[in-house]
């Protein structure tokens, strides 16, 4: 029993001992540096925020139209659209920061996002250029953004080789995919976001590895004009507001 009590004594003490001992910090003057650069990747997931015109006739441009079929839309309806499902996409871009004091960093980031949207609908979505199947009710838009960035980092105290932040700021994001006329819900190409973020900075032998998770707000309404006349005009007339929003996590390596 004595010696059991003894060797675990003996044990805690050695642990007490090595963890008294200074660890080796690295890259200790990386953060006196005025400018430094990287590169970033990342995945995502985007989202909208619908606004509804609730019923659709309360939107003044709505106009029924008679389509010769069962599937009719009056003035009195009710359209709703929702996101059916996150769908992963991938984000890389390149790092320029510069020190604007100790704990402060200015960040451009500008970069790739490709990613998707999965809109789901309480009415059947019958789309010319899709086979048409009853119980299709979702329809998919696609992105690929060019993301500029600008953001605000603030650094907590470092603890040894590890030094958490947070980050804010805006971003302007320009989507060049391709938006054809006969679209259901169009797109505008450009817009603004408000960003807010945290992170985790690991400095290791030969570089900075950053972990962050980060937030896009789209500040803007992202509805573009209606598909032309050889689409059925209610899946965009029912809405009223529909803003582009993100969420990524990105590894930065500077």
């Amino acid at each position: 029993m004595a010696r059991s009590v003894l060797t675990i004594l003996f044990s805690i003490l050695l642990w007490v001992s090595h963890s008294q001992n200074a660890k080796v910090n690295y890259l200790t003057t990386f953060d006196d540096k005025t400018l430094h650069f990287g590169f970033t990747l990342g995945i995502n997931t985007m989202d909208f925020g619908f606004k509804h015109y609730i019923p659709i006739g309360t939107n003044p441009e709505f106009m029924p139209v008679d389509w010769s079929d069962q599937f009719q839309i009056s003035a009195s309806d009710t359209v709703r659209s929702d996101i059916s499902r996150n769908v992963a996409g991938f984000t890389v871009g390149i790092i320029t920061s510069l020190r604007l004091a100790r704990d402060f960093e200015l960040r451009f980031l500008p970069g790739l996002s490709f990613g998707e949207r999965r809109m789901i609908y309480n009415i059947p979505v019958i789309d010319v250029n899709d086979l048409y199947v009853d119980d299709n009710y979702e329809y998919s838009i696609k992105s690929t953004f060019l993301d500029f960035p600008l953001l605000v980092k603030y650094k907590a105290l470092r603890i040894n080789n590890n030094r958490p932040y947070i980050i804010f700021g805006a971003a302007f994001r320009y989507d060049i995919s391709k938006t054809a006329k006969e679209d259901l819900v169009r797109l505008k190409n450009g817009g603004f976001y408000a960003e807010l973020g945290a992170g985790w900075d690991t400095y290791m032998v030969f570089f900075r590895l950053s972990v962050e998770a980060k937030v896009s707000i789209g500040l803007n309404n992202q509805l573009g004009r209606g598909p032309d006349n050889t689409q059925r005009q209610y899946y965009t007339d029912s809405i009223e507001r529909l803003t582009s929003n993100m969420f990524t996590l990105s590894f930065h390596f500077e």
